[in-house]
């Protein structure tokens, strides 16, 4: 049936926390009342990835780009839009007075190129008609009816992709260390244990395009000689399990999945496994130790899991990044992706912006994209106008990206030649009231937190960085700590046993490298150049500012501000908390924080 009209709704985990279900339901609502339900098609989509902007919806044919769009809006999209076909003005995005009627007139995503993120935001997840509609089984169906697997190995490694996981091996030649192994039985897995701070790239991609994994595993599955697959993901991403799984019974029911697929004598099916939130289950052989049933716990490689993985049989393991450009590129060829990004790193990369910035979402870019671009054209630069100070990929494995380094393109060579890493795509942006040694106590909290204990130097190391920086942030640190935190990081670094071990350094020497100025300020002058380290701060009430309103008087939890109504306050130390409402409150700048 065709429409006139086509409504997609983003219904992914960002825009439904923000009323986006309500928003959804009262259109539906308003289009039967004002009764145009047969001419306009009402679509849940998956995150457009404007998340800053949500909830988003989108209009076709027209392609009309409507954010910040509540349930309340919902009657005069019908009766405006739909019916009187008239843009609704007030929700079109309007930056620098320019309102921009579609999604390709903002700046968000003029340099994006979307490749894994493809069908997210256009398709309904929920329905395979409209992944089947987008070219979605075609690669599966080439795979099984025009390509011998040797094939699709050399497809892959011409195209040059590497796991988007973090450690960029190249996808091709995983699968054909697997392929090559003679066994009785091999397995596919998928990794969706995402959990680095502020990273959602591989949940957005399920819950907006679940099928494109199932598709990608389903063509490993025949490459390598496996019938078995697994995804593992983290029972706190309800709305991705629900669609994978809605996923996985549509692609059944059509002979996707299951006993002879598409008329052959090709066999495959794929399970979930839910994670319990263990950080360290995202390292590939303590996640197939869960699968097993056992605790997510490393072990020594090799063998690697390719060779002898889950259940001591060969296993491919990819993250949810690297399937999703697997059809894509045996539909496309090897040729046009290696077309995109640089000379070592080809295709795009899918990143969580997020932190100071201005329009904080999902991105995909071509590799080679430089930081500024990133920060700047696509994220709207810094919140507030504040200075940029440095931006942290890489999650809490990763290091930070100064402002010197905002040209470097971004690929896996040109990140680690500046102390930095890829990561599996989560960039958080700091501006000037961040402070470098506090946000590197925070990322060695949370590995401390998420360590397996298991071995030593992650164990007992990093919980010595951890309360070496907490003195540092409470003004007790000396100049022998910063020398004890170099020892320390180097010997995680070459002694851990798994990868979160041995990268959970990585802040250190990355702040140390480019902000030791600010390690030795919380030293030796007892100040946090930021203002943010509580235990450095001091507030002052300024004697000839002070009008005697008594307001920072009124706000203090602590009654520690005395002074009569309009005679200048003050503000006893010894009894301040440093909570910083007075300083907050103040409409006089009588307070000085310091």
């Amino acid at each position: 049936m065709a429409y006139k009209n086509y409504i997609l709704v983003c219904a992914g985990t960002a825009c439904e926390s923000s009323n986006g279900i309500a928003l959804y339901e009262e259109l539906e609502k308003e289009l039967k009342a004002q009764g145009v339900d047969a001419e306009a098609q009402l679509v849940k989509t998956g995150c457009f990835g404007f998340c800053e902007q949500g909830p988003i919806v989108k209009i076709l044919p027209d392609e009309s780009f409507y954010v910040k769009v509540g349930p309340e809006h919902a009657k005069e999209i019908v009766s405006e839009h739909i019916i009187k076909g008239r843009k609704v003005e007030a929700l079109l995005y309007d930056k620098g007075q320019k309102k921009s009627l579609q999604a390709a007139e903002i700046g968000f995503y003029q340099k994006q190129q979307r490749i894994v993120l493809r069908n997210c935001g256009v398709i309904n997840p929920e329905y395979i008609d409209e992944y089947i509609a987008r070219e979605g089984y075609a690669a599966l169906e080439k795979v099984l009816f025009d390509m011998t697997p040797d094939q699709v190995v050399e497809e892959l490694l011409a195209a040059g992709l590497r796991g988007r996981g973090g450690a960029g091996f190249p996808t091709g030649l995983k699968w054909k260390f697997t392929k090559n192994v003679d066994s009785d039985q091999k397995y596919i897995v998928c990794n969706a244990d995402e959990g680095d701070p502020g990273a959602y790239m591989d949940r957005s991609t399920c819950e907006g395009d679940p099928h494109s994994v199932l598709e990608a595993m389903t063509i490993a599955g025949h490459t390598v000689g496996a019938n078995q697959g697994y995804i593992y993901i983290r029972a706190e991403y309800p709305l991705a399990i629900k669609r994978l799984n809605n996923a996985i019974d549509q692609a059944r029911e059509y002979g996707l999945l299951g006993d002879n697929i598409l008329g052959t004598d090709f066999c495959f099916d794929i399970e979930l496994r839910l994670g319990a939130g263990a950080f360290v289950c995202g390292e590939e052989t303590a996640l197939l130790a869960s699968i097993e049933g056992k605790r997510g716990m490393p072990i020594p490689r090799p063998p690697f899991p390719a060779v002898k993985g889950l259940w001591g049989k060969p296993t491919v393991i990819n993250n949810v990044e690297t399937w999703a450009n697997i059809p894509m590129i045996l539909l496309k060829g090897s040729a046009w992706f290696s077309s995109i990004g640089t000379e070592t790193t080809k295709g795009t990369k899918v990143f969580a912006l997020t932190g100071k910035i201005n329009n904080s979402g999902l991105i995909e870019v071509p590799m080679g994209t430089t930081l500024r671009e990133i920060i700047y054209d696509i994220g709207g630069g810094i919140s507030g106008d504040k200075k940029f100070k440095a931006a942290q990929t890489g999650g809490p494995s990763g290091g930070v990206i100064t402002e010197e380094f905002l040209d470097t393109p971004i690929d896996y060579e040109s990140l680690q030649s500046i102390g930095s890493m890829m990561g599996s795509g989560g960039m958080i942006v700091m501006d000037e009231d961040d402070c470098i040694v506090d946000v590197t106590k925070f990322y060695l909290e949370f590995t401390v937190d998420e360590s397996c204990g298991k071995c030593a130097p992650c164990r007992i190391g990093g919980r010595t960085c951890y309360n070496i920086l907490d003195k540092i942030t409470k003004g007790q640190g000396s100049l022998e700590d910063i020398d004890t935190l170099k020892t320390l990081a180097q010997a995680m670094r070459k002694a851990s046993l798994c990868g979160l071990g041995q990268t959970s350094p990585n802040p250190i020497m990355s702040t140390l490298h480019y902000f030791e100025d600010e390690y030795l300020a919380h030293i030796n002058d007892k100040t946090c150049p930021a203002g943010k380290c509580k235990d450095l701060l001091t507030y002052t009430i300024i004697e000839d500012k002070c009008i005697g309103c008594t307001a920072c008087a009124r706000v203090c939890p602590v009654n520690c501000i005395s002074g009569a109504v309009k005679e200048a306050h003050v503000i006893d130390q010894d009894q301040c908390i440093k909570c910083g409402q007075c300083f907050d409150k103040c409409k006089f700048d009588a307070i000085l924080k310091g």
